[in-house]
């Protein structure tokens, strides 16, 4: 049953986004429903809610301040090993269970009949915070189960790493992005809105049943898990193990973590027998009847060849230590991030020092030590991309290079974006992640450079992911690019506001001549029908400056262009919006009818406003938020051939 009703809720989560957020429908209204009343019942039958049903609406919530409650017995660590054999020897005869050890925030949960009544935090083991209002919105926690006794369960609470590195990629400044899984659950599950944790993705695996009013499970760990999983939760993944075969399945783990997506820094040996594990009492520190066991860090000695200086949007310079390619858990590793001049200053290095490398929890390339010392790593008074002037920063407890040049590349990381985006120049290969990369190589300085990125086949080749196929594709991309249209050109030069709507308009009137439209003066550019006064002045202020004159120049020398495929000019569509949405029959895709919109000076926007003229979609009837909105605002929604007979055909 537990495993049907997560199957219809990943169904009909699948269908109400596909639904509300896609315009879209991937289930029809009654199949959607006799799934909704299929869950209803399970959901009946079985006493078991979960967080992401459908049918649960959870509100969101402030708090002013996280309150703080003891716990009724404080929650001890565990004592640790990393010596696989001394693992085995404290099993000695008996049975185990052995498990991840997550890496992230332990929670308590405390159920009352069979209702969710409060979640907290470890906290420093005797006080933590109460987080309920956030672990309503955990991604699979029971809102609430069929036992209806009082129940205590522990559990920690996770974010997957490809959850992690979604959020990270959404955030553009290299400062700002989390250093890990673990502090961005931290403070995931410690906010004041549960709004934020909701976004976050915060998963909860079970990992110790407290306690299970009137229910006699203090016979075994597994009966625990199984009593758990029936309940509804997810219980931490474990095996059965005893002295033959657990070394066996330490190393299955070992393999295991090498591609597995919640963060763990190590395994959990319990004593099956639970009454056994009991008798043998505490430590003042740890209890008996547990182990954690932690990755031994593979360490290799190798020789430190080069330290590259790696400049960041904001002006943030890394330092990468280069060295001597070693095998690391299974890969070769070359290169290894410094972080700041405070850990170079900590580590004393110098260019061809032995130095010590691993991977922090099997993953991340760290330097362990520096067996030499020599301290002779000179720091840049200049930056690698621009050639301009750097100061070292003194920021909380951290030293840090800067570069002080506004102009830098590095620094226009989204005016390079938008130049190579597919309305614009249209280079396939060349993603914000890469060009950064290939800034921070110092393989461009400015936006030319990237027509000669031919010339660095040997370099770039070496790069990670980037074989002789990619940078083959990449050059093919670039070479395409050099033939545009002028339209194409001036959107790309990132002039503010000026799209490729706008830029289409400015180029037409021009008669696609970038001479001309260069040396236009403002009364002219604001003449021009759908440009304002405020973008006719962007584009005067841009042509205006010197050195974006020159960028304009550098960069044509490069290029050649064709005029832009004229359709006549059409009042019926000029100066009018519309809004398309939904699949399309007589074009290749919405791109292709937005072209054709704006080719005759109209504007296609993403979104339903008074300003709307239509919004096109063949579904007239269909009760997505788009049609929702044109109804509410009295704006015409048309089919695709309706628009064709009345705008184009008219």
């Amino acid at each position: 049953m537990m495993e049907r009703m997560r199957e219809l809720i990943d169904l009909l989560n699948k269908a109400s986004k596909a639904y509300y957020a896609e315009d879209r429908e991937i289930m029809s209204n009654y199949e959607y429903d006799a799934l909704y009343d299929e869950l209803v019942k399970l959901e009946e039958s079985t006493g078991v809610v979960m967080s992401d049903s459908p049918t649960v609406n959870v509100g969101y919530e402030s708090l002013e301040e996280l309150p703080r409650e003891r716990h009724d017995k404080p929650m001890l660590s565990l004592g640790k090993t990393k010596d696989r054999e001394e693992l085995r020897s404290w099993l000695n005869d008996k049975e185990g269970l052995l498990s991840w050890k997550l890496d992230g925030l332990t929670i308590v949960l405390t159920y009352e009949d069979g209702k969710l009544l409060k979640a907290v935090t470890r906290g420093n083991g005797e006080v933590g915070e109460v987080v309920t209002n956030n672990a309503y919105v955990f991604k699979n926690i029971p809102h609430m189960i069929s036992f209806k006794g009082q129940l205590i369960v522990r559990g920690e609470a996770v974010i997957k790493y490809s959850d992690f590195e979604e959020i990270n990629r959404k955030i553009p400044e290299t400062e700002d992005k989390y250093k890990n899984p673990r502090n961005l659950c931290s403070g995931s599950v410690r906010q004041l809105s549960n709004k934020v944790t909701a976004e976050r993705n915060v998963f909860f695996y079970a990992f110790n049943l407290v306690q299970a009013e009137g229910e006699a499970l203090d016979v075994s760990r597994s009966a625990q898990f199984e009593f758990l999983n029936g309940l509804g939760f997810d219980v931490v993944e474990y095996h059965k193990v005893d002295k033959d075969n657990i070394l066996q399945v330490i190393s299955d783990y070992e393999e295991k973590i090498k591609t597995y997506d919640i963060p763990s820094d190590g395994l959990v040996l319990t004593y099956e027998d639970i009454a056994y594990g009991k008798s043998l009492g505490m430590t003042a520190k740890y209890p008996r009847d547990s182990i954690a066991f932690k990755w031994a860090d593979e360490i290799r000695e190798t020789t430190l060849r080069e330290i590259e200086w790696s400049p960041s949007r904001t002006g943030l310079i890394n330092p990468v230590a280069i060295f001597d390619p070693v095998e690391l858990e299974g890969t070769t590793v070359s290169r290894a991030s410094v972080h700041n001049i405070s850990v170079l200053k900590n580590l004393k290095l110098g260019i061809g020092d032995r130095i010590n490398v691993y991977k922090a929890n099997m993953i991340i390339p760290q330097i362990a030590e520096n067996l030499d010392g020599s301290d002779t790593v000179v720091i840049p008074d200049t930056c690698p991309c621009c050639g301009g002037q750097t100061e070292i920063r003194q920021l909380v407890d951290a030293k840090s290079l800067y570069c002080l040049n506004p102009e830098c590349m590095a620094k226009q990381i989204k005016a390079l974006s938008l130049y190579v985006s597919r309305d614009a120049m249209n280079i396939e290969g060349l993603s914000e992640a890469t060009l950064e990369k290939f800034i921070g190589l110092g393989l461009i300085k400015k936006i030319r450079d990237i027509y000669y990125l031919k010339d660095k086949e040997e370099k770039i080749t070496e790069i990670e992911g980037f074989g002789k196929r990619s940078f083959d594709n990449l050059i093919a991309a670039i070479d395409k690019s050099r033939e545009t249209v002028p339209a194409r050109f001036l959107y790309a030069l990132g002039i503010p506001g000026i799209g490729l709507a706008n830029a289409k308009v400015i180029c037409s009137h021009f008669d696609d001549d970038i001479d001309r439209l260069s040396q236009a003066g403002i009364d002219e550019l604001n003449g021009i029908q759908g440009i304002g006064e405020v973008l006719a002045g962007s584009v005067a202020v841009f042509f205006a400056n010197k050195e974006k004159l020159e960028l304009v120049r550098e960069l044509r020398e490069e290029l050649t262009f064709r005029k832009a495929e004229t359709v006549k000019d059409n009042v019926m569509i000029s100066g009018k919006s519309f809004v398309i949405t939904g699949s399309l029959n007589g074009y290749a895709n919405r791109d292709e009818l937005k072209a054709v919109i704006e080719s005759m000076g109209g504007k296609v926007t993403g979104s339903v406003t008074g300003n709307t003229t239509a919004l096109i979609n063949n579904d007239i009837n269909s009760s997505s938020s788009k049609n929702k909105k044109a109804k509410e605002l009295g704006v015409e929604i048309i089919s695709e051939e309706d628009f064709k007979l009345r705008f184009l055909d008219a």
